[in-house]
């Protein structure tokens, strides 16, 4: 229980911060570019998106290691132990979508609502940067 306590607090920690740097770093680059306000929009929600993708392989290679070891439950369903079933389930955790056609037991069980409340938070920051953002951008148009 400990463990998954620690697991869980450290992934969602390294996706708060990586959601954090790609936004920082979107919101001092973007301004600078010699490019159509457009495109600096467009750029900023690619990048917002390669975030959030990063962010839920994140997760994913958590699950795997959790799957992987006893003592953390598993997932089941149709689940076949692999990395791509854990980051199918990562995608549907993050975005709350909950298929239900995976399903976690276990300690897992935590990691999969702390993925999604995390997910619907970085969710949201992301949607009110791209609107301040975009606010910015045809601003100085």
């Amino acid at each position: 229980m400990i463990a998954a306590f620690v697991l869980n607090s450290v992934l969602v920690a390294i996706a708060v911060l990586i959601h954090f740097e790609v936004l920082n770093a979107l919101s001092s680059l973007t301004p600078k570019m010699l490019i159509r306000h457009r495109m600096r929009v467009l750029i900023g929600v690619f990048g917002a998106l390669v975030a959030h993708v990063i962010e839920i392989w994140v997760f994913a290679f958590g699950y795997y290691f959790m799957v992987s070891h006893t003592g953390f439950g598993t997932l089941t369903g149709s689940f076949n132990n692999g990395l791509m079933d854990c980051a199918y389930f990562s995608f549907v955790s993050f975005t709350t979508l909950g298929f239900g056609d995976i399903v976690a037991t276990g300690d897992i069980r935590f990691l999969a609502g702390l993925e999604a409340l995390t997910g619907l938070v970085l969710i949201t920051w992301t949607a009110s940067f791209m609107f301040i953002e975009m606010q910015k951008q045809w601003k100085d148009r």
